[in-house]
């Protein structure tokens, strides 16, 4: 009797085993998050419209427990001059978010840096002219600031 009790508990702890085992798999994180993270932290143009559009949709990326929040330009002015930096520091802050969380924030500090500076940039490209010289201007500001105290 002690025999087949033992043998049903065992059966009993073994199956629920499995279960936990299968909603952990579930619910862990992808194994391609850190490229992905990369992905969309890079210099280029299409880095910056990969993050643009998966921010657009993160319950898309829910598994991957991406932090998606902002405080946009810190305290600086989110479109100084009327210039729209915002979005750009949201992707900044994305990325120094991200690479905290993973650990590996000092080996892509300056990456991060100088993707930032290309989206801010790229926003420069809509102006012509003396604006287009106050905007890469304030860019540079822009960037020498967090590249010091970011």
């Amino acid at each position: 009797m002690h025999r087949r009790l033992a043998t049903g508990l065992a059966a009993s702890t073994l199956a629920l085993v499995a279960v936990v085992a299968t909603a952990t798999a579930a619910t862990a994180v992808p194994a391609d998050k850190p490229q992905v993270l990369s992905g969309w932290t890079q210099t280029s143009a299409s880095s910056y419209n990969l993050w643009t559009a998966a921010r657009a949709n993160p319950t898309a990326w829910s598994a991957y427990e991406f932090d998606w929040s902002t405080d946009y330009c810190s305290d600086s002015p989110d479109n100084p001059f009327g210039f729209p930096f915002a979005t750009s520091c949201a992707r900044h802050d994305f990325g120094y978010r991200n690479y905290k969380a993973a650990g590996s924030f000092d080996a892509n500090k300056s990456r991060l840096d100088s993707a930032f500076y290309e989206d801010l940039k790229r926003v420069c490209t809509a102006y012509s002219g003396a604006t287009a010289t106050a905007c890469n201007s304030t860019a540079w500001t822009y960037y020498q600031a967090v590249k010091v105290f970011g």
